[in-house]
């Protein structure tokens, strides 16, 4: 069976005026993947869509179950937190600022190669829709850059 996000109702697809799909199967390991993703501190470093990561509480830049974190991207500081936390498998967060209100989940599936890596984000408000209707292709070209970019990343991370 493959796994599929546990949208929360408000979130789900059907019920958002955006929703973005991105996967990448990638020949690294689940853990080298899943430490570059909760090591969000870090996505600046190697994502060029993420500025200003400060997680709450968490002074080496960790993401954890229920944790709160503030980050800059596509131009716009939004307040964020972990609603999902399985080790090596699944990430989830909701991230809210003015005129937007987004879910962005993270599953990760083990293959014979390593793994698959899917992301997906829904997205509603008023600065939501309009950000999508003057460039619908924006979001999922940069969700394509992060999995790249995070599948680089991890490679790295391996090697060492």
């Amino acid at each position: 069976m493959t796994p599929t996000i546990n949208w929360p109702e408000r979130y789900r697809p059907e019920n958002c005026a955006v929703h973005v799909v991105n996967e990448l199967a990638m020949n690294i390991s689940p853990a080298a993947v899943w430490e570059c993703l909760v090591q969000a501190s870090a996505w600046p470093d190697w994502y060029p869509n993420a500025a200003n990561v400060v997680v709450k509480d968490a002074p080496d830049g960790r993401l954890t179950d229920g944790a709160r974190f503030r980050w800059k991207t596509f131009g716009v500081t939004i307040n964020t937190k972990v609603e999902e936390f399985i080790p090596h498998e699944r990430i989830a967060w909701s991230a809210n600022a003015f005129g937007i209100d987004v879910y962005h989940a993270w599953l990760i599936t083990t293959t014979p190669q390593g793994c698959h890596v899917l992301t997906e984000e829904t997205q509603d408000g008023f600065l939501a829709r309009i950000g999508h209707s003057l460039r619908p292709r924006q979001m999922h070209k940069f969700h394509q850059i992060w999995l790249e970019n995070l599948r680089d990343r991890a490679r790295q991370r391996e090697r060492q």
